[in-house]
This record gives structure tokens, C-alpha cells and sequence, in this order.
């Protein structure tokens, strides 16, 4: 079953006409309805819920009393709504467990009424718009007969697992979330409502979509499943560049890098139970008579390195590093949105031992200012992102003045999700989120605190006294997946295109960073000089040699973001010079080569370098869409 669940002002509906051949008989006072001051309850009662109804009716009514109790209704309002899944369960069962629900929640003391089954309505609500007037949640009975491979009780958990919500200040205070003033801090607000609703379907396409479609990036790839990419030359150049340059960063922080493989078994005892503590649903293969799933992120590889590994206190805290090209995970179709949401993506996966809590501790602070110096690199500062911290309520009262340093690191208030117990392997966690122009949240950097699999997987370093202790593991990915990367520069910039600023790519990130633009063909000797220059000092440049008006030319230029527009006719080829539009400030001025050449240069310095990714001249390359 799926359930959504809003808190209204008033809900009222209006039959229209018969939705299936043989609905609900109604009266004529049931035709219209109205409730105030409500709980709205929209339900699909799906195929998978025919196995035990019964217990779909006894967990539905839980979790409403729950939402009731949280928001402080006591009128509900029974909403069949099939758009929430594309499974529905037969009618006759589905209206019996709409009727069932109704029962249990009158007997509960609660003012019910239910919108009539099987018709075609019309409806208006009014939602209440706090932080948890609009949730999400999903029945699963577990009579519903799902093989051991695609079951995962981590998922289960985590839809089942309470969680109190807070917003935390810079100054210490802890404020339930619906008491905060969110004043100042939309964006924070925008993202607690989503990470406490917990609805991930996208009902409509993002901006970066649009964006990575027109600039030829990336594109749906309909020979492959859902989610799996195709990356044309320019999308693959910032790909690279981004997977290159978060490499480097984690290196340069003391990170040995190791390539593991893609796949495990699904019988090795440690990944087994590894497998029902991490919340991410497995692709699924086999090899002869043996099934294997397909990693979803680096632990598997590495923790078998460190298993097998002679690890001493004076090699910690121990850092080891992969690139996984790709990562898998089967998320559900309706969630998968352009590179927000994939299930093959590219994971910059650090793992860190660190002897205590003491130790870990003072890796989780470092890793959380690297993630945010990797993120600052592609251009996105804390003004772009929210922070959420996750954690035990008995890690808060043992670590409380750690978690507020953490606050005022990032000098803004936080999100905070605690629970009364752990449930999952991390006793810490953190995310650094963007919450995008459809105000859906994506996880970016993260790292976690791992408390349990160094001894699931036998990972143990000999301490001062030449005895064998199991250490702590951190999990850290300080960009997080590079397509999510990708996806945030996108959804900034077309944030800034709403607002009337020019979109552009960080000028190290750009496919082409000057483009030359001659005024004739008789200067197109001059053009290739200067594209020549421009080329040996590691500057992307291309040449537009078409038939096109200088308009023309130019508009195209801006168009496709480019950075540096040089325009170069018969003054500029006599006098050695180049007149040159900056995309950053609108100006255009005369200056000289070497000039231009160094104010790029001390924008790129320090950043990675690919040469560039298409032909030199425009009129050679091939169109890829449309």
C-alpha cells in the first residue's frame, strides 16, 4: 500500500463519473464531502497487499494514528487514490480494505469520513504547508513473496524506523523542527519537508534535464535499463575532469587508491550480513549455478583488502580510496530523474580505520571541511546546500559539543535526525544536501562512523601491546556520486537563469574555454594562430570556420556558455592583438594574447587539465541530437 498523507485546512470532493464499471453504490449525500481541519489520507491498496490484507489494515492504521498524533488531528479523511502506484490490487479487495481502515480508525476515536471507491473525482485541499503537513509511506506485508536476494531488511527498517526531527544552531540550540522559525532559511526548510515527507518520486522533469540534453552532455541511453547513461564528448570531458580532480583531492588528504571488483557473492557470510544493514536495493547476476550482486559502493572490496591486510597502530588512521566506475543500484523507476537519481553512478569512496572514537571523531571533522573544500572546487558553496546530522539520542548527550562544532563550521543552521536507538551500522553521519528547483534533495558529500563491520569482516590492527582489537571505519565520499555532481552545477545554474544571471560552467569544468571567432574567411589564418597559442598554454579553444554572420556566430557562443569569446577580423591580425568577450561580465575589450592567456591561466591553476574533447573547427564536428 502507499500512502500520502496531508495535513489540511479542509479537504472536500465532488463525484464526476463512474471510474470502473461497477463502483461503490453511493447515496446522493455521499456524492459531495467536506472535512476541516484534517488529515487527508490519499491510499493505493496495490497488488502485493491481496497476500494479507488483514495486515495492511492493522500497519496502515498505526502509521495514521502516528501522523495523527504528530500533527494533532482528530479527523481523518479516507482518500482512494490509485495514481500513487502503477500495481493496484483487484477492486472488490482493495474497497474492503479502505472499508477496514475506516472501521479501525471510527473504533480508534477518530472523526472519519472516505471518499467513495471507484469514481472519477474532483477535489480541493488546502495543505497546512509545516514541516510534516505532506508525508509518504509504504505497507509492505510481509506475507508478499519476495526472494531472499531483492529482500533487504535494511530498507524495511528504515521505513519502519522512527525518527525525531530538529533544526540545530550554530549557538547550541537544539529546536524541534515544526517550532523553528524557518525565516531567512527557505532552502533549509525546503529540505526538511522533503527529507521528512520521504516521497523521491519526481512528478516532473528538472531543469538540468533540459540543460544536459541541449549542451549535449548526457542522454537516456533506451538500449540499456533505467537509469544507465550515455555520455557524449563534452559530458564525458566534465565527467573526467570532476572524477580526476575529487581523485587527486582524496590522495592529497593521504588516501591509498585500489581498484576492487563489481560484483560479490551473494553466500559470503560477511557481505550477507553487510547486504541487511545497508538501505539500497542490489542488481542481481548469475554465473553458472552462483548468484552475485553488483557492488553499490566500495566497502565490499576494501574491507576484504583490510581483512587480509597486517595493520599496526602506527599506520592509523589507515585511509584507502577507490573511483567506482559504476556503483549499481536498483532504485525504483519512478524515483529515477536525469543524474539526480540513477542506478549506475560513479562513487569517489574513501574508507578510513581509526583505532576509537577518539580518533574517528577527529577524521569525521577532517573529512566534513574536505567536503566542503571538494564541493567549493566545482562551485558550489554552503549558500548552495543544506546539512543534515544523523545520530543516536545517546550520541548526542555523550558528544553534543562535537555535533554543535559541526554547526558552526558550516555557520548555518542544521537538520537533525535522531533516534531513540541504532539500527543502522553508523553511530554518526553526515550529508551535505541540494535541494533542487523542483525542492527534491540530493545527498552530495557524505561521511559515516561504522561501528560493526570491522568485526563482520574480521578487520583488526595489533595495538601497542602486539594484541589484535578491531578498529572503527569511516565511510566518507566527499563530492559524493560525480553525476550528482554534475546535476547540482546544472540546477545552480538554471536557479540563476530564473533569476536573469548568465549560466556558465566553473571555467576549469568548461568543454570549450575560448571560442575564436574570425569576421571573414582572409583572417582564418590569424584565428588558427591564435587558437594555436591558446592550445600549447592547455586552454580549450575551438574555431567557429562556418558560414554563419558574426551575430550569428556569437549568439551561438553564448548559447553553448562559453567563456571567452574572441573576435578577430584585419585590425586585430595588424596589430597582434584580440578582442575579447568575457561571458562573466558582459564586457568586450582589445588586448593582447599573452594577456588573456594569463588571467585564464590564474583562474585554472591548481585544477585538472583535458585537452579538448571535439574537433578544433565547428564545421567538422557531428550533431548528436536532434
Amino acid at each position: 500500500m502507499r500512502m500520502l498523507l496531508i495535513h489540511s485546512d479542509y479537504l472536500e470532493y465532488e463525484v464526476k463519473d463512474k471510474a470502473l464499471k461497477n463502483p461503490e453504490p453511493i447515496s446522493e449525500e455521499q456524492r459531495k464531502g467536506r472535512l476541516e481541519e484534517v488529515l487527508a489520507v490519499f491510499m493505493s491498496v496495490e497488488k502485493a497487499d491481496e497476500t494479507n490484507p488483514d495486515e495492511v489494515v492493522e500497519k496502515a492504521v498505526i502509521e495514521i494514528k502516528d501522523v495523527a498524533s504528530q500533527v494533532k488531528a482528530d479527523r481523518i479523511f479516507v482518500y482512494p487514490f490509485a495514481h500513487l502506484s502503477s500495481e493496484l490490487a483487484k477492486p472488490d479487495v482493495a474497497l474492503k480494505v479502505l472499508q477496514k481502515i475506516e472501521e479501525k480508525l471510527k473504533e480508534a476515536g477518530f472523526e472519519v469520513k472516505r471518499a467513495p471507491f471507484g469514481y472519477y473525482k474532483a477535489f480541493r485541499l488546502s495543505c497546512k504547508g509545516h514541516p510534516l503537513a505532506e508525508l509518504s509511506r509504504t505497507i509492505v506485508p510481509s506475507g508478499e513473496a519476495v526472494s531472499k536476494e531483492e529482500r533487504n531488511i535494511a530498507l524495511e527498517k528504515e521505513e519502519e524506523l522512527k525518527s525525531y526531527w530538529y533544526v540545530l544552531t550554530p549557538e547550541g540550540e537544539l529546536i524541534e523542527v515544526e517550532k523553528f522559525d524557518f525565516t531567512g532559511h527557505e532552502n533549509l526548510r525546503k529540505f526538511a519537508n522533503y527529507e521528512i515527507s520521504k516521497n523521491r518520486i519526481a512528478d516532473r522533469e528538472p531543469p538540468h534535464v533540459r540543460l544536459m540534453l541541449e549542451h549535449e552532455l548526457v542522454d537516456y541511453e533506451p538500449g540499456s535499463d533505467g537509469g544507465n547513461l550515455r555520455y557524449y564528448p563534452k559530458g564525458r570531458l566534465i565527467k573526467g575532469l570532476l572524477e580526476q580532480y575529487v581523485t587527486e583531492k582524496v590522495i592529497e588528504y593521504g588516501a591509498m587508491e585500489v581498484e576492487t571488483p563489481i560484483m560479490y557473492d551473494f553466500e559470503h557470510p560477511a557481505l550477507e550480513k553487510y547486504l541487511n544493514r545497508f538501505p539500497a536495493r542490489q542488481y542481481v547476476v548469475k554465473s553458472g549455478d552462483k548468484k552475485f550482486f553488483l557492488r553499490f559502493a566500495a566497502c565490499f572490496g576494501q574491507f576484504l583488502i583490510k581483512k587480509d591486510a597486517t595493520i599496526s597502530y602506527r599506520n592509523l588512521p589507515l585511509r584507502m580510496y577507490e573511483l567506482t566506475r559504476y556503483s549499481f543500484r536498483r532504485e525504483k523507476s519512478g524515483e529515477l530523474s536525469g543524474l539526480r537519481r540513477l542506478r549506475a553512478f560513479t562513487m569517489p569512496d574513501m574508507h578510513t580505520v581509526a583505532r576509537d572514537l577518539k580518533q574517528a571523531m577527529d577524521e569525521f571533522k577532517k573529512q566534513y571541511k574536505l567536503s566542503m573544500e571538494v564541493l567549493r572546487g566545482v562551485g558550489l558553496t554552503p549558500d548552495d546546500y543544506e546539512v543534515a546530522i544523523r545520530f543516536t539520542e545517546d550520541f548526542w548527550k555523550e558528544n553534543r559539543d562535537f555535533v554543535v562544532e559541526l554547526a558552526k563550521i558550516i555557520g548555518k543552521p542544521v537538520l537533525i535526525e535522531m533516534w531513540k536507538q541504532r539500527f543502522f551500522y553508523f553511530i554518526l553521519k553526515f550529508e551535505f544536501n541540494f535541494v533542487d528547483n523542483l525542492d527534491k534533495a540530493a545527498a552530495l558529500s557524505t561521511v559515516q562512523i561504522d561501528v560493526e563491520n570491522a568485526e563482520r569482516f574480521g578487520i583488526t590492527y595489533y595495538n601497542e601491546e602486539g594484541k589484535e582489537e578491531h578498529p572503527l571505519i569511516l565511510h566518507c565520499s566527499p563530492s559524493g556520486a560525480i553525476e550528482r555532481v554534475m546535476y547540482a552545477i546544472l540546477e545552480k545554474q538554471a536557479k540563476l537563469q530564473a533569476k536573469g544571471t548568465k549560466p556558465a560552467f566553473p571555467l576549469w569544468l568548461s568543454p570549450i574555454q575560448v571560442r575564436v571567432v574570425p569576421v571573414s574567411e582572409e583572417v582564418m589564418d590569424y584565428a588558427l594562430y591564435v587558437a594555436g597559442k591558446l592550445e600549447g598554454a592547455r586552454i580549450r579553444v575551438d574555431v567557429d570556420d562556418t558560414g554563419d554572420r558574426l551575430n550569428k556566430k556569437i549568439r551561438k557562443a553564448e548559447k553553448e556558455w562559453i567563456p571567452y569569446v574572441i573576435v578577430v577580423g584585419r585590425n586585430e591580425k595588424e596589430q597582434g592583438t584580440v578582442t575579447v568577450r568575457r561571458r562573466s561580465d558582459g564586457r568586450q575589450v582589445e588586448m593582447q594574447l599573452e594577456d588573456l592567456i594569463k588571467e585564464i591561466r590564474s583562474q585554472i591553476e591548481g585544477f585538472p587539465y583535458r585537452p579538448r574533447p571535439l574537433p578544433l573547427l565547428l564545421s567538422r564536428r557531428p550533431k548528436f541530437r536532434g
